[in-house]
């Protein structure tokens, strides 16, 4: 079922820029499956879903690491553009993004796999980022500064 289940979910959307969890769904009920947010929400995860740019100006849900999808240049180009601060605190760096802009900036950084990062938490539109030790933000946030030109 969870199989069946999650391929639907990358078929809907391929067939049709799907914007909420609330619109997937829908989507997946008018399937037939029985799903609640939380399930959903998984499925996401599980997935690898992101929020990507689609070309009428809203974020639909895409398939992350699929070249084919030209999801790179796209994270860069929205976290380049959408980051509005950095701070920090020990090990701890704090980046403010526009509204809505905040998961697919963290996706970009998760996606670098740099070792110095043990993990991002994203909301709306702020990113916590844990690095494993305070000595190694520098190295972080010179990358970052780069990423940013």
């Amino acid at each position: 079922m969870k199989s069946a289940r999650q391929n639907a979910i990358l078929e809907l959307i391929r067939e049709r820029d799907i914007e909420t969890q609330e619109e997937l769904a829908a989507a997946l009920r008018k399937r037939d499956f029985k799903v609640t947010q939380a399930t959903v929400s998984r499925d996401i995860r599980e997935l690898r879903l992101l929020k990507a740019l689609s070309p009428s100006g809203t974020y639909k849900y895409a398939v992350a690491d699929k070249p084919e999808n030209g999801l790179s240049e796209r994270f860069h180009r929205i976290f380049s553009e959408s980051v509005l601060s950095i701070a920090h605190a020990y090990n701890q760096v704090i980046i403010k993004t526009l509204p809505g802009s905040a998961n697919v900036a963290a996706e970009m950084i998760d996606s670098l796999h740099w070792p110095e990062i043990l993990g991002t938490l994203a909301g709306d539109n702020t990113i916590l980022m844990i690095v494993r030790t305070a000595e190694e933000v520098d190295v972080i946030l010179r990358r970052i500064d780069e990423m940013l030109r």
